[in-house]
Protein backbone atom coordinates (compact mmCIF):
# COMPACT_ATOMS: atom_id res chain seq x y z
CA UNK A 1 0.00 0.00 0.00
CA UNK A 2 1.28 3.66 -0.82
CA UNK A 3 2.03 6.27 1.45
CA UNK A 4 -0.74 8.39 -0.58
CA UNK A 5 -3.08 5.63 0.07
CA UNK A 6 -2.54 5.46 3.67
CA UNK A 7 -2.86 9.54 4.33
CA UNK A 8 -6.33 8.94 2.33
CA UNK A 9 -7.42 6.49 5.06
CA UNK A 10 -6.22 9.10 7.77
CA UNK A 11 -7.65 11.76 6.00
CA UNK A 12 -11.31 9.68 5.41
CA UNK A 13 -10.75 8.66 9.35
CA UNK A 14 -10.74 12.64 10.36
CA UNK A 15 -13.51 13.23 8.05
CA UNK A 16 -15.99 11.26 9.70
CA UNK A 17 -15.05 11.90 13.16
CA UNK A 18 -15.81 15.55 11.93
CA UNK A 19 -19.01 14.53 10.56
CA UNK A 20 -19.94 12.65 13.61
CA UNK A 21 -19.28 14.85 15.87
CA UNK A 22 -21.00 17.84 14.00
CA UNK A 23 -23.93 15.81 14.09
CA UNK A 24 -23.99 15.01 17.46
CA UNK A 25 -22.73 18.73 18.82
CA UNK A 26 -26.42 19.86 20.01
CA UNK A 27 -27.42 16.66 21.35
CA UNK A 28 -27.54 15.41 24.72
CA UNK A 29 -27.09 11.90 26.55
CA UNK A 30 -30.89 12.17 26.66
CA UNK A 31 -31.53 13.23 22.92
CA UNK A 32 -29.21 11.71 21.38
CA UNK A 33 -31.35 8.55 19.83
CA UNK A 34 -34.08 10.92 19.92
CA UNK A 35 -33.94 12.06 16.13
CA UNK A 36 -33.46 8.69 14.37
CA UNK A 37 -31.35 9.42 11.02
CA UNK A 38 -29.07 11.41 12.80
CA UNK A 39 -28.56 8.98 15.43
CA UNK A 40 -28.21 6.42 12.70
CA UNK A 41 -25.91 9.09 10.38
CA UNK A 42 -23.23 9.23 13.83
CA UNK A 43 -23.55 5.38 13.76
CA UNK A 44 -22.69 4.77 10.48
CA UNK A 45 -19.50 7.33 10.26
CA UNK A 46 -18.59 5.35 13.69
CA UNK A 47 -18.49 1.71 11.33
CA UNK A 48 -16.55 4.04 8.55
CA UNK A 49 -13.42 5.42 10.93
CA UNK A 50 -13.28 1.72 12.04
CA UNK A 51 -13.35 0.80 8.10
CA UNK A 52 -10.93 3.14 7.19
CA UNK A 53 -8.75 2.16 10.25
CA UNK A 54 -8.71 -1.51 8.81
CA UNK A 55 -6.67 -0.35 5.74
CA UNK A 56 -3.92 1.71 7.82
CA UNK A 57 -0.99 -0.89 7.42
CA UNK A 58 0.59 -2.11 11.04
CA UNK A 59 4.08 -0.27 10.22
CA UNK A 60 2.09 2.64 10.77
CA UNK A 61 0.00 1.01 13.69
CA UNK A 62 3.25 0.54 15.32
CA UNK A 63 4.50 4.24 14.82
CA UNK A 64 1.31 5.84 16.84
CA UNK A 65 0.43 3.98 19.25
CA UNK A 66 -1.53 6.43 20.98
CA UNK A 67 -4.50 5.63 18.81
CA UNK A 68 -6.17 2.90 19.65
CA UNK A 69 -6.05 0.91 16.47
CA UNK A 70 -7.77 -2.29 17.75
CA UNK A 71 -10.53 -0.64 20.07
CA UNK A 72 -11.33 1.69 16.68
CA UNK A 73 -11.72 -1.57 14.62
CA UNK A 74 -13.75 -3.38 17.50
CA UNK A 75 -16.46 -0.60 17.39
CA UNK A 76 -16.47 -0.92 13.76
CA UNK A 77 -17.10 -4.18 13.82
CA UNK A 78 -19.89 -4.10 16.82
CA UNK A 79 -21.63 -1.24 15.26
CA UNK A 80 -21.41 -3.03 10.99
CA UNK A 81 -22.88 -6.76 13.35
CA UNK A 82 -24.94 -5.76 16.03
CA UNK A 83 -26.18 -2.19 15.69
CA UNK A 84 -28.96 -3.26 17.90
CA UNK A 85 -26.89 -4.64 20.91
CA UNK A 86 -24.85 -0.83 21.19
CA UNK A 87 -26.48 1.25 23.82
CA UNK A 88 -26.83 4.62 23.17
CA UNK A 89 -24.73 5.31 26.50
CA UNK A 90 -22.02 3.24 24.46
CA UNK A 91 -22.37 5.77 21.71
CA UNK A 92 -22.78 8.70 23.66
CA UNK A 93 -19.10 7.57 25.72
CA UNK A 94 -17.37 7.37 22.21
CA UNK A 95 -18.25 10.88 21.04
CA UNK A 96 -17.48 12.55 24.15
CA UNK A 97 -14.46 10.78 25.61
CA UNK A 98 -13.22 9.04 22.56
CA UNK A 99 -13.64 10.58 18.87
CA UNK A 100 -12.03 14.68 20.05
CA UNK A 101 -9.12 12.92 21.40
CA UNK A 102 -8.86 10.55 18.02
CA UNK A 103 -9.89 13.85 15.86
CA UNK A 104 -6.77 15.10 17.52
CA UNK A 105 -4.25 12.07 17.39
CA UNK A 106 -5.08 11.89 13.51
CA UNK A 107 -4.39 15.14 12.49
CA UNK A 108 -0.87 14.92 14.80
CA UNK A 109 -0.20 11.64 12.57
CA UNK A 110 -1.01 13.78 9.52
CA UNK A 111 1.40 16.46 10.45
CA UNK A 112 4.13 14.10 10.80
CA UNK A 113 3.01 12.15 7.98
CA UNK A 114 3.90 15.18 6.19
CA UNK A 115 7.03 16.09 7.87
CA UNK A 116 9.04 12.74 8.36
CA UNK A 117 9.84 9.93 5.98
CA UNK A 118 7.64 7.34 5.66
CA UNK A 119 7.40 4.42 7.42
CA UNK A 120 7.95 1.24 6.03
CA UNK A 121 4.25 -0.08 4.81
CA UNK A 122 2.66 3.04 5.61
Amino acid sequence: MSERDTRLYIEDMLEFCGKALAYSSTLTEATLTAEAMRYDAILRNLELIGEAATHVPEALRAWTPDIPWRQIVATRNRVAHAYLGISADTVWSILHDDLPALDLALSALLARMNEEPPVPGG
